[in-house]
């Protein structure tokens, strides 16, 4: 039952919104992966899940804010059910760590979907990046981190707003990357983000 729904629910965002998938960069690879991506709404986690071939899919996990998709009985299903979703808190209680649920699923082979502005903008400008993805970088260094660029989304949910206006959206995956040796943290947040912006202007061919 609960496959279907998933089923159901991919099917729905495509017919909604399209959910193309451009791999200007790399290959679908079911392999271990962090996927990252500029946030302008609430369909992109659904929009990038819906992007991804089967097989990719069905080993990748989102990284969704328990303090939206927790709050709420049919958000938490939609999150943990329909989509597999770890929730993290975004202003976790003091001696926590929020990425540990992150790091499990990595340690376990999975691949993770990350959004590393930690906020949805308000415009089409994407803000810096925190440092979550830093950290994942040095401690799973062997693991590729996968530029992702979502088109049209914030024009299909803008932040404020319940009204959904179906656009094509498109996900373009761009030139898998890695922390380098030595690299400090503002130089690979500026990178890493560097690397998504370019794909918002034709980015890079496989």
């Amino acid at each position: 039952m609960i496959a279907l729904i998933r089923r159901l629910l991919v099917l729905f965002v495509r017919i909604l919104v399209g959910a193309r998938s451009e791999w200007r960069g790399c290959a679908p690879d079911p392999s271990r992966r962090i996927y990252f991506a500029n946030h302008n709404s609430h369909i992109d986690t659904v929009a990038v899940m819906a992007a991804l071939p089967w097989p990719v899919r069905r080993m990748t996990h989102p990284v969704a804010a328990r303090d939206y998709w927790g709050t709420s009985a049919f958000r938490r299903f939609i999150a943990e059910k329909g989509l597999r979703a770890v929730l993290i808190d975004r202003k976790p209680p003091p001696d926590t760590d929020p990425l540990a649920p992150i790091e499990r699923l990595l340690e376990e082979g999975r691949s993770v979907l990350i959004f590393p502005e930690g906020t949805r903008s308000t415009t089409d400008e994407i803000a810096p990046f925190r440092s979550g993805i830093f950290r994942l970088a040095c401690r799973f260094p062997d693991v590729d981190l996968v530029p992702i660029h979502l088109d049209n989304l914030q024009r299909i949910l803008p932040k404020g707003s319940m009204l959904i206006v179906p656009i094509t959206c498109t996900a373009r995956f761009g030139k898998p990357l890695r922390v380098e040796p030595g690299e400090e943290k503002a130089e690979f947040l500026a990178r890493a983000r560097a690397a998504v912006i370019e794909l918002a202007d034709g980015g890079h061919t496989a």
